[in-house]
């Protein structure tokens, strides 16, 4: 059996493969409400193979939002059509996931395809972002307004609400996101989070919020469902967070029961400059599994099915998440599984095209 398509077991769940959709925001929604599009485009990687589907970055509040088309799990309503949507990815032999998220400094923007430009808290559709410190993303925009101590706590207590609402869903995995330059990044780092009380300076007090906010989650989540981190493994600037934190994080995040870090790389200084390549961010995968002994997931530009077997059976990573490669074709695993020669359940309303 090809190692990408060898199954794995996490607490109680069980991957077919080890092929995860990776969350990608699609900025479709209108008051964080899922609706048909979400339903489409998650159902088409369930019925085209994928193991686990973990939905785009879905907000814990309003003002955590990266956009005002994000997806949200902010209030109870949201429940009944992502419940509908977990309930047809398990229909056909998928896991769901559900990646919860704050934007922090970066929220407020407009849909990308409309330039995606920051959208000032007075006009339409805009709001007063958070962070850390009050500094902005780029000089070009506003600064967000620092955090007290009761805006930390109703952080934490947003994600844990969240938890809860992803329960009902029907969702089987959480992923709390840690990266790409989003709130909790901003706390993590020391290029964005200049604060001088518990939650800043020292290494300690920067991870501090997402500790807790991992201790908040296993209060509401069942132990015997699993729950990941994805983090930014690396800044790619000088005097930012780098993989030796990333590692140290990971140590931290396993004895609060984390089974699986995610790890991605950038995203919380503008500029920084990365070297896109195939494969690129798979050394930090590798780095952190084998220096906090803890399951990774490598993405990054994983487009192949040779190229994602050979991290697997490697052991560069447990499992591989890919994201652009799955908008171009939704089918990614079942088109693995052949070119690997490996078996793969087909629906049944697909079998006639089965090569």
């Amino acid at each position: 059996m090809a190692n990408l398509f060898s199954p794995l077991k996490i607490k109680s769940i069980e991957l077919k493969n080890r092929i995860v959709v990776s969350p990608m925001c699609q900025y479709s929604s209108t008051d964080g409400f899922a609706n048909n599009w979400h339903l489409v485009h998650l159902g088409s990687f369930a019925t085209g193979g994928a193991s686990l589907i973990i939905t785009e970055a879905t907000a814990v509040s309003p003002e955590g939002r990266i956009s005002f088309g994000d997806l949200g799990i902010w209030k109870d309503e949201h429940i009944e059509k992502l419940k509908e949507i977990t309930s047809f990815i398990e229909e056909h032999g998928a896991i769901a996931g559900v990646q919860l998220a704050h934007a922090g400094r970066k929220g407020s923007h407009d849909l990308p395809w409309k330039g995606g430009k920051q959208i000032l808290p007075s006009d339409a559709n805009g709001w007063d972002t958070v962070a850390p410190s009050a500094l902005p993303f780029t000089p070009s925009e506003i600064a967000p307004i620092e955090l007290d101590k009761a805006g930390i706590d109703k952080v934490i207590a947003d994600f844990k609400a969240a938890a809860v609402r992803a329960l009902e869903a029907g969702f089987k995995v959480i992923e709390i996101h840690g990266a790409h330059g989003y709130l909790v990044n901003q706390f993590l780092s020391p290029t964005s989070n200049q604060r001088t009380d518990e939650y800043g300076g020292s290494f300690d007090n920067r991870v501090r919020l997402l500790l807790q906010i991992t201790d908040a989650i296993n209060e509401v989540w069942p132990a015997e469902l699993p729950l990941f981190v994805r983090i930014s493994a690396s800044e790619w600037v000088d005097g930012g967070w780098t993989i030796e934190d990333s590692i140290a994080l990971a140590k931290l995040l396993k004895d609060k029961g984390v089974d699986l870090v995610d790890c991605s790389s950038g995203g919380n200084t503008a500029g920084a400059r990365i070297p896109l390549k195939p494969g690129y961010q798979v050394g930090f995968a590798e780095a952190v599994k084998e220096g906090a002994d803890v399951l990774t997931g490598a993405v990054g530009l994983i487009t192949e099915a040779k190229q994602a077997d050979e991290i697997i059976k490697t052991g560069q990573a447990d499992v591989v998440l890919l994201a652009r490669e799955m908008l171009r074709d939704p089918h990614f695993a079942l088109r693995a599984a052949h070119e690997l020669g490996a078996d793969a359940k087909w629906p049944v309303q697909y079998e006639r095209a089965k090569w």
